[in-house]
């Protein structure tokens, strides 16, 4: 048997016994990790809530809201607010598992937007390494 060949032998032997959870040189064998059953006492398998918020900021033009409820599997909710162009968007959605999530969008008509002040700033200096 050449060197090589014998190298060869022993390298699939120590291989194939590690594939195989065999102790050899590569590796020790390690019996499975038990798996830790998870308490099942928290688990509602009817789920529920409701809430909802709306945020009106005349200085800022900031107008928005959002309400959304779930019963088991299935959650339904809308939320609105104003794009920058002054118009209002509606987003009405619902999810649940045998349809998955479905969003309708409604854009209304223009809304006046409140003026946001702007402050003014001074032009940046010219920096002398960089003209």
């Amino acid at each position: 048997m050449t060197l090589r060949f014998a190298v060869l032998a022993a390298f699939v032997a120590t291989a194939s016994a590690v594939a195989i959870g065999y102790p050899g040189p590569l590796g020790a064998y390690h019996a499975p990790l038990a798996v830790a059953k998870v308490a099942t006492a928290d688990y509602d398998p009817n789920p529920q809530y409701s809430y909802s918020y709306a945020v009106s900021d005349a200085l800022t033009g900031d107008n928005k809201s959002q309400q959304e409820s779930r019963s088991g599997d299935v959650v339904t909710g809308s939320y609105s607010l104003i794009e920058p162009d002054g118009t209002q968007r509606v987003v009405e959605y619902t999810a649940d598992p045998v349809n998955g999530f479905n969003a309708v969008v409604h854009r209304g008509a223009g809304v006046v937007k409140a003026a946001v002040p702007v402050a003014k700033y001074a032009a940046p200096l010219a920096h002398p390494l960089y003209g």
